[in-house]
């Protein structure tokens, strides 16, 4: 069986084709014939979808998806996973990369990519919390920390 995974942090991401929609477009061209999508961070490994996806695989089985930090954020547990599924017989296929293997190459590869990855998480965060210490030092009377309150009629 062909499984395809599509993932965005966020139900309204939609850029540079890493929407849902381009996601299982990209999927379905490639082969994919069940699509599992998920709107969750990348930085937690229990995925609604995803959780069901991994229980599904067995050998013999391939897994696309679109772009390697789909699968985690964390260079660890992205690799971890990787392995796992590749030792349990579970093709992957990264669609900007390839077929994934196990070899030495491969696994070199994988991580210096998922270390931008995790990389660009951390900056993210890091800006974040730079930008609401400032924020807090100079007060500006409309600052709220937060999302902001969801009205309902």
């Amino acid at each position: 069986m062909i499984y395809g995974y599509a993932r965005v942090s966020t139900k309204g991401q939609a850029k540079d084709g890493n929407s849902l929609e381009a996601q299982t477009e990209a999927l379905r061209s490639a082969g994919a014939e069940t699509i599992f999508v998920d709107s969750f961070t990348g930085t937690k490994m229990d995925r609604p979808e995803f959780s069901k996806l991994m229980k599904l695989l067995k050998e013999s089985d391939t897994l696309i998806v679109s772009k390697l930090d789909w699968f985690a954020r964390s260079v660890g547990k992205a690799s971890n996973l990787i392995t796992t599924l590749i030792d349990r017989g579970v093709t992957v296929n990264v669609l900007n990369l390839g077929i994934l293997s196990n070899d030495s190459v491969s696994t070199l590869m994988r991580n210096i990519l998922l270390s931008f990855a995790q990389f660009e998480r951390d900056m993210i965060v890091q800006r974040t919390q730079e930008g609401k210490a400032i924020a807090k030092l100079d007060p500006h009377p409309n600052f709220r920390e937060g999302r902001p309150p969801v009205y309902r009629k």
